[in-house]
């Protein structure tokens, strides 16, 4: 009976002593993940002047190492969560710096468009002015010849302007500033439809080229933005 009683004190002590030993062995690696130093100290002062694992008895070896191998699998998930966690606040700092470059640009790309559908605006009316001033300087006639016409033209759109200018008048009415469409009763150099909406550039807008050449300049500018922009949108669709 002692016999089996100091058996089983060396047992249990064995125990303690072997999971004192793999506390001790995984320590540090549990004590870096959780940043604590406590459990490191407690487990050496545990395992101290203790005996090692060979000492235990073989059937409780294997309950040791499990141990063991338990806390080691622990000390390691810690590290991994930790450094996970530190990649994903890594990885949204960067996504926020990009999302915030994107939208400085976005910005920026959008205050330049402002500024130059301004300056077309600004354009636009200015030529529009210097339409309004043109287009009364012109004697009127009983007719005109498409030279005149042209002649007209050459004076009232801007020269850098003028070819695609020109080049819509030649689709719509080939300079014939009575023209009408026998289907729809557009009229003109520019086919208005209906031909009355030119009446805005005068009242002369029937017979008078000049008044027809205003108008019309102020339609491809205030709708396009230039005569060249309303040129490439005919191009694309046979219509402006």
């Amino acid at each position: 009976m002692l016999e089996g009683n100091r058996v089983s004190r060396i047992s249990v002590r064995g125990f303690a002593v072997a999971s004192a030993t793999a506390v001790t062995a995984v320590g540090s690696v549990v004590g870096v993940a959780s940043g604590s130093t406590a459990q490191t100290n407690d487990a050496e002062a545990t395992a101290s002047g203790t005996t090692l694992l060979a000492d235990i008895p073989t059937g409780q070896q294997a309950q040791v190492q499990t141990a063991s191998l338990t806390q080691q699998a622990d000390a390691q998930a810690i590290a991994a969560d930790t450094s996970a966690k530190k990649d994903a606040e890594e990885a949204a700092r960067k996504a926020a710096a990009e999302t915030a470059v994107a939208k400085k640009e976005a910005a920026e790309k959008k205050a330049r468009a402002d500024k130059e559908a301004k300056e077309r605006a600004e354009a636009a009316e200015e030529a529009s002015r210097d339409a309004t001033r043109d287009a009364t300087s012109f004697a009127v006639q009983g007719s005109y010849t498409t030279a005149q016409i042209q002649a007209m033209a050459r004076q009232m759109v801007p020269s850098g302007q003028f070819q695609c200018f020109s080049n819509i008048v030649d689709h719509e009415s080939s300079w014939n500033y009575q023209a009408v469409n026998a289907s729809s009763g557009a009229y003109g150099l520019f086919q208005a439809l209906p031909g009355s909406k030119m009446s805005s550039a005068g009242a002369d807008w029937q017979t008078n080229p000049a008044t027809q050449i205003k108008w019309g300049l102020s339609y491809m500018d205030s709708r396009y933005g230039s005569p060249c922009e309303a040129w490439a949108f005919w191009q694309a669709n046979h219509w402006y």
